[in-house]
């Protein structure tokens, strides 16, 4: 029995050995980029260490808000200023810095996010992710009566159903840069037939 255990610890140290030295050899030839795609043991581990960072309290955790229209459309709302830059209005994480990140912003629509409980999914909003580039969002003191993450949760539960409607609406919520502004000025001024100040000083 002794020796069954003796050669589980040797193999089990020689695989440990052999994948830092892998690592290791992927670290001195490729270096730290974000552009890389995780392999899938960082993933899977990513993921494993995700769950059990949780502490099992929050796990249970139940919104206590009502999945009403209302509140999805707030929540939609909230989504659209506050999270749609990394994650996109259909949570996709199609967006230039979720697909530049390390790792890369998930797709919330599928399994690994959506089979999270209600309390995880609060849990991960409230308190960030470490050295993945989830910060943690609202104040302290709020706890687990946090009614904007709540909604978000809602929200979330809803993005595989999201219609192009809804994107298109949310658009309009989304954070812009005075370039943005500026082109969908121009836009407007275009299909109103108008032209401001600026155009025509660009034009001469």
């Amino acid at each position: 029995m002794k020796s069954k255990w003796t050669w589980a610890i040797a193999l089990s140290t020689a695989a440990i050995i052999v994948g830092v030295s892998i690592y290791t050899h992927r670290l001195i030839e490729f270096g730290l980029s974000a552009r890389d795609q995780p392999t899938s043991l960082e993933d899977l581990v990513a993921r494993k260490l995700r769950r059990a960072a949780i502490p099992a309290k929050a796990k249970t955790l139940q919104n206590p808000l009502p999945s009403t229209a209302e509140m999805l459309i707030r929540g939609r709302n909230h989504w659209a200023d506050h999270c749609a830059t990394c994650h996109s209005n259909n949570g996709s994480g199609d967006t230039m810095i979720g697909k530049n990140l390390y790792p890369k912003t998930p797709d919330m629509r599928l399994p690994d996010t959506q089979s999270l409980t209600d309390g995880e999914l609060y849990y991960i909003i409230r308190n960030g992710v470490r050295m993945t580039g989830m910060p943690a969002w609202g104040s302290p003191q709020d706890g687990d009566l946090d009614h904007d993450s709540w909604m978000l949760v809602l929200f979330i539960r809803h993005l595989p159903q999201v219609t192009a409607q809804e994107e298109r609406e949310m658009q309009k919520l989304n954070p812009k840069t005075a370039a943005d502004r500026d082109e969908e000025q121009q836009e407007e001024n275009f299909l109103n037939g108008t032209t401001s100040s600026k155009e025509n000083s660009n034009a001469h």
